[in-house]
C-alpha cells in the first residue's frame, strides 16, 4: 500500500480523513520539519518510502524533470490543483488502493486522473 505525505499546503484534514479509513498518512507539520525546500522535503518522503502529495505543481514538475535527468530516485509525486477537500479524498482513496508502490516511484501521478 502507498504511504503518504502530505505537503505543508495541503489542509490537515485530508490526512484525519484518510488515517480514519486505515491509511498510512504523515504531513509535514507533524514531522517539524517545515520549512525544507521541497526539494528536501521529497527527499524526505523518498527516505521514509512515502509518496509526497502536493500542490506545488510548477515546483514539484520541475524537481520531478530535474531528478530524471540527473538519474536520481524518489518515491512519487502526486500533483493537484486546489480542489474541494471532498473530491481531494476521495480521489486519493481511488489512488492508493489502485495503484502500488512500484508504479508510483520515479513518477508524477495527477489526482485529475482520479477524479
Amino acid at each position: 500500500m502507498i504511504k503518504l505525505y502530505l505537503d505543508e499546503d495541503v489542509p490537515e484534514v485530508i490526512a484525519l480523513s484518510l488515517r480514519l479509513r486505515g491509511y498510512d498518512v504523515v504531513t509535514v507539520k507533524e514531522t517539524e520539519i517545515k520549512g525544507l525546500t521541497d526539494i528536501e522535503q521529497l527527499q524526505y518522503a523518498s527516505s521514509e518510502k512515502r509518496v509526497i502529495f502536493t500542490h506545488n505543481i510548477a515546483d514539484f514538475y520541475k524537481i520531478h524533470s530535474d531528478f530524471m535527468k540527473k538519474e536520481l530516485e524518489h518515491s512519487g509525486i502526486i500533483l493537484s490543483k486546489q480542489l474541494p477537500i471532498g473530491v481531494i479524498v476521495k480521489a486519493l482513496l481511488k489512488l492508493i488502493t489502485n495503484l502500488n508502490y512500484e508504479k508510483v516511484r520515479n513518477n508524477i501521478v495527477w489526482l485529475s486522473d482520479w477524479v
